[in-house]
């Protein structure tokens, strides 16, 4: 059987140390390494008043937020309020920034395709 199974809890989290990030932190759960031929899948925790960068680029991204409350921000001053239980979907070339508007950690399942980067 060729299954890749691991205790996500086993997996260190790094922070994202890009410009325009604060207090947030990402692990790859799945992707190249582990077999994965198509999807990366990444797990983001954002701490209250934190955020990842303002960013965009040629592929989706599909996310599950599982806990906490927070926005999906543009740079037009646009934003969509987020949620536990909620899923986004962007697409290819969508400027977004995740930012965590809570009193609790932000923390989201992001699925995206491989591509060569």
């Amino acid at each position: 059987m060729n299954i890749y199974t691991k205790d996500s809890n086993d997996i260190p989290f790094e922070n994202i140390t890009m410009d325009g990030a604060l207090n947030a932190e990402f692990k790859v759960v799945v992707g190249k390494k582990e077999g994965a031929p198509n999807f990366i899948m990444r797990i983001f925790k954002i701490q209250p008043g934190g955020y990842s960068p303002l960013h965009s680029h040629e592929w989706e991204h599909e996310n599950y937020f599982l806990n906490g409350n927070g926005e999906i921000r543009n740079s037009k001053g646009e934003s969509i309020k987020v949620k536990k239980g909620d899923v986004a979907f962007i697409p290819p070339f969508e400027e977004h920034q995740y930012y965590n508007s809570g009193n609790e950690v932000l923390e989201f399942i992001c699925l995206i395709p491989i591509v060569d980067r």
